[in-house]
């Protein structure tokens, strides 16, 4: 069981509401940065750092793949169980006995968090379903425009973020001289643009907010 102190911690890092949907798409699978920001509409920075506060208190791990592609996932499953209670006099209506009615006010706050459950389940899943179509949009229409998987992946995080190159290097997790020359490739095209240290995709402006 933890201390007092490890779940103050704890809830601090889970107090997050993008650490808490990066949790639980990794309940699903093992994931990469890029697959992390695409599926949650991230930036790959703010992931990168949600990850390795994540990795440093061992709620996460990762593994490298034959391609040297960096997987997160799930260190152990965990739930974390929140009771509260009311100070002062206990509270009583219409002669219900203090226990009863604790019940009877969780079952109706069960009510209204199952309703605003399926609402936003309901918004996701539209969502995801949008998401899911412009991504195939973008693959389809990225063909002849991209000679390779670096130049598709490089696109499409910075269509989440501008990026310098040192922070493209680590969001890509591949060499600099490759990452460099799909840079070239498709700044060459006009699809790509440098302005001062960061890369951007040609007339985009603005970012995903952590």
């Amino acid at each position: 069981m933890l201390n007092h102190v490890e779940v103050s911690r704890l809830l601090d890092i889970l107090g997050n509401r993008n650490r808490r949907r990066i949790i639980e798409l990794l309940r699903q699978k093992p994931c990469f940065v890029t697959e992390i920001s695409d599926r949650l509409i991230i930036s790959p920075k703010a992931v990168i750092d949600h990850l390795g506060l994540m990795e440093r208190e061992a709620l996460i791990s990762s593994f490298l793949d034959e391609r040297r592609r960096k997987y997160y996932y799930l260190s152990q499953e965990f739930d974390i169980v929140v009771s509260m209670r009311k100070n002062g006099s206990e509270m009583r209506v219409a002669g219900l006995p203090s226990a009863d009615l604790r019940l009877i006010e969780s079952l109706s706050m069960l009510r209204r968090m199952a309703r605003a459950r399926e609402s936003i389940l309901d918004t996701l899943e539209n969502l995801e379903h949008d998401i899911e179509a412009t991504m195939n949009d973008i693959i389809r229409m990225s063909r002849g425009v991209c000679e390779g998987d670096l130049d598709l992946d490089i696109i499409i995080t910075l269509s989440h973020q501008d990026l310098t190159f040192g922070e493209l290097v680590e969001v890509m997790e591949r060499d600099p001289e490759a990452v460099n020359i799909s840079l070239g490739r498709l700044g060459s095209r006009g699809i790509v643009t440098k302005e001062g240290e960061r890369y951007r995709i040609a007339g985009m402006y603005g970012a995903v907010q952590t």
